[in-house]
């Protein structure tokens, strides 16, 4: 717990806050739950399904926290204590979702259900309640970039202004209706055209933020471990049970679509400056990747199996990767973005925020992480089918 005054950004003292924290179990929350815990007084009203992954938080009740955070075990689609859960709070933050593209070709209408219809009544209570919402949106409202859309030579493909992505400029691209991998985006870019029309006409209080692909330790969940066998969770899961696994790399149709990767812990830094900095965060949509970590999902495969190598002292595969098409691994429907660098100018300029870590050393602290935790029982699980 920090001591002594904690101070905004603009030199006021920061009052501790109590914050209801929506999806407070999955990946990004348990790593902000964490960092709320240690460094700061505020107090925070954690909603999930499943706390497996903020366990370590609630457990002992010698915890110098045991008095600031509180699990309550509910889905917000259908529990009459939403509300009364925000009423209580200065702040909420939703970060319930289904994110994981293979679910949004195979279950359109759970995605487009988890992303809009449930988040509706969060954006209401906030708004009639007049409490401040941070709502975590997605990189992928931006769909294709112009770019993409220039014949394969052109030089204006090398352009900034035709690919990277800022949020008060760049259009949200999306493919035809039966690409359905859009279902997610299009639900993220609706909530997010409500809030902003919330905030609009009836003063809501919010803040939109995008995550560029933030990983780390507690991502998504390891198929057959953790999560269902048959679960395809995002790239970076995927490749890491491949590994653990001694499994190659599948690269869909060649790996060659771009992205850049921020690390979770410089990521929570950004979103600590938007809860603590009110006057420079409502009313903001903010981009928080790393553009400086862009690359091809082939040189990211060749990198993860690098850097386990190294982790695992075991060594690499032969034939480290084979490729597949999107069709055999996602399913019909799916389509996808180009290349994804977000523009840093307003975060920069609101938070003064930057990301620190490399794509190296989030990638060797991920796969320690991974190897530490899952490297044994998926070598148990492989010998128990094996056996069977």
């Amino acid at each position: 717990m920090a001591t002594g005054v904690r101070l905004d950004l603009d030199g006021r003292p920061i009052k501790p806050m109590t914050i209801c924290m929506i999806g407070a179990g999955g990946f990004i929350g348990s790593h902000l739950c964490e960092k709320l815990m240690a460094e700061t007084p505020h107090k925070v009203l954690a909603l999930d399904v499943y706390n497996d992954k903020i366990k370590h938080l609630l457990e002992p009740d010698s915890l110098p926290w045991a008095d600031r955070i509180q699990f309550h075990r509910l889905n917000i689609k259908n529990d009459s204590r939403l509300e009364g859960l925000i009423k209580m709070a200065d702040l909420t933050i939703n970060l319930a979702a289904i994110c994981t593209p293979a679910d949004y070709n195979t279950r359109p209408l759970d995605t487009i259900y988890s992303n809009f219809i449930d988040a509706l009544p969060v954006v209401k209570y906030c708004s009639e309640n007049n409490k401040r919402l941070i709502h975590f949106s997605t990189c992928e409202v931006y769909g294709k970039t112009i770019g993409s859309f220039l014949p394969k030579d052109s030089p204006l493909r090398q352009d900034p202004a035709y690919y990277v992505l800022t949020e008060d400029a760049s259009p949200c691209i999306f493919g035809s209706i039966e690409k359905q991998r859009w279902s997610y985006a299009c639900a993220k870019q609706l909530i997010e055209r409500l809030i902003y029309a919330e905030g609009a006409e009836n003063g809501l209080e919010f803040t939109i933020v995008r995550p560029f692909n933030w990983i780390g330790p507690r991502m998504d969940f390891i198929p057959g471990i953790d999560g269902p066998s048959e679960g395809v969770p995002r790239v970076l899961a995927c490749f890491s049970n491949n590994l653990l696994r001694h499994e190659p790399l599948k690269l869909v149709d060649g790996g060659q679509s771009q992205r850049t990767f921020v690390y979770i812990k410089d990521a929570i830094e950004a979103v600590l400056l938007m809860i603590e900095n009110p006057a420079r965060a409502n009313g903001q949509i903010f981009n928080v990747g790393n553009p400086h970590n862009e690359v091809t999902v082939k040189q990211l495969a060749e990198m993860m199996t690098e850097v386990y190598a190294k982790v695992s002292g075991e060594p690499s595969l032969e034939v480290p990767t084979i490729d597949v098409s999107s069709k055999e691994f996602y399913g019909e429907g799916y389509d996808d973005s180009d290349k994804r660098i977000p523009d840093m100018t307003i975060i920069n300029r609101q938070l003064g925020w930057n990301p620190k870590t490399s794509l190296w050393d989030l990638l060797e602290s991920t796969l320690t992480y991974q190897h530490r935790t899952y490297a044994e029982a998926i070598k148990k699980a492989m010998a128990k089918s094996v056996a069977s």
